[in-house]
This record gives structure tokens, C-alpha cells and sequence, in this order.
């Protein structure tokens, strides 16, 4: 936890308390069903909970601002943003049964009300989002037919609505493919961790 007061000390006393319950109910339920890697465990706050806090580097969400996690599998980003802007709302979604049940019951764990989980695919919800967010789980131009009719055409943040991915290497070719507007944001220019030397935050916008 000590790495996440380093870089997000206006977080409050609450958030960094439910954030550092993450360790534990992730320790428990990883024993019944593998929703993080066994091998990657031991950088649960580095890989997974830094990770997914990166967008507030260039966003902080405002109240009422709507955010759909697509394929979320153990939560990521959705509940650690979740707990960092508890005025929003988060749906979470995952086509794995088994992982949405785990994030279930880690939201209630949590009493995180401004959470909600569901068992799909991406292509089957419905309804418009100021923001879509996940980690890489797929090439960009696929994620784009997934998700690209379901933001929301006027926005209230200091970004534009649109979509934001975590992604690393060199993904230039798969830009390039996209008929949106974009920007890209080097982690490594926020967080001073090898990790993420690669890794980058994708704003994509009509």
C-alpha cells in the first residue's frame, strides 16, 4: 500500500482502507478460483491496483459520470476506480461466469454501491457510457466495433468521452486503423516503476 500513498495521497483515510483490503480478498478468493495469476500475486498492487488507478493521471471522474469495464475479469480497473470516485457509476462485465461472481462478492465485501456486474460480452449492453475502460483485451479496431456506438455524445469532464485502455508495446499500426481521434500517454511519464516503462493510457474520442 505504501506505493499507492506514494503516488495518490488525496485519496482519504476510507479509500485507502478499502484499498488495502483489496490484498486480502483477492488472497481468499484466488484459492477457490484463479482470477489473478498465482505468479503474479506477489505484485498485486503494482501489476493490478497501480495499473488501474493510471487514468486518474489525466482524469479525475465527476459525479454522475457513467463508466462501463469491459472485460473486467477480476475487477480491473473497475473496482479500484470504483473506490477512488465513489460519486460515479461502474459497470463492470465480464464473459467469464466464474470471474464476475468473484467481483461480485469483492464489491460486496467492500460495500461499493456505486457498482454493478454483469455476466456478458461487451457487444450485447446496451445503453450509452461517458467512458469505456479496460485493459487490453483485445486489438483496438476489434474493441472499437465492440464499444464504439455506446459512448455518450456530450461529456462534463476535462476530457472528452470516449474510451480509455490501458495497453502496452507498440500498438502504432492498430491506431493508425482507427477512424476516432486519440491520444496517448506515457505511464512511465506518472509512475517512476520499470513496469510500466511500455505501458501506456489510450484516450480515444469521436
Amino acid at each position: 500500500m505504501d506505493i499507492i500513498k506514494k503516488y495518490f495521497p488525496w485519496l482519504s483515510t476510507g479509500q485507502f482502507d478499502s484499498l488495502s483490503k483489496l490484498y486480502s480478498l483477492y488472497e481468499n478468493w484466488n484459492k477457490k478460483i484463479n482470477v489473478i495469476s498465482k505468479k503474479d500475486f506477489k505484485n498485486f498492487y503494482i501489476h493490478h491496483v497501480l495499473h488501474s488507478l493510471t487514468p486518474t493521471f489525466i482524469i479525475k471522474f465527476k459525479k454522475n459520470t457513467s463508466v462501463l469495464d469491459v472485460g473486467t475479469g477480476g475487477g480491473f480497473p473497475g473496482i479500484p476506480l470504483a473506490i477512488c470516485f465513489p460519486a460515479g457509476n461502474f459497470l463492470l462485465v465480464d464473459s467469464v461466469r466464474k470471474k464476475t461472481m468473484v467481483v461480485k462478492e469483492i464489491a460486496k465485501s467492500l460495500n461499493l454501491k456505486n457498482v454493478q456486474v454483469e455476466n456478458t460480452r461487451a457487444e450485447k449492453i446496451d445503453g450509452k457510457f461517458d467512458y469505456i475502460i479496460s485493459r487490453a483485451v483485445t486489438k483496438l479496431p476489434v474493441f472499437m466495433s465492440w464499444v464504439g456506438g455506446k459512448i455518450k455524445p456530450e461529456g462534463f469532464n476535462s476530457i472528452p468521452n470516449g474510451i480509455i485502455y490501458l495497453k502496452g508495446g507498440n500498438f502504432s499500426e492498430e491506431l493508425s486503423r482507427l477512424n476516432y481521434n486519440y491520444n496517448t500517454y506515457n505511464i512511465s511519464d506518472f509512475v517512476d516503476e520499470p513496469y510500466f516503462e511500455t505501458k501506456k493510457i489510450v484516450h480515444i474520442y469521436p
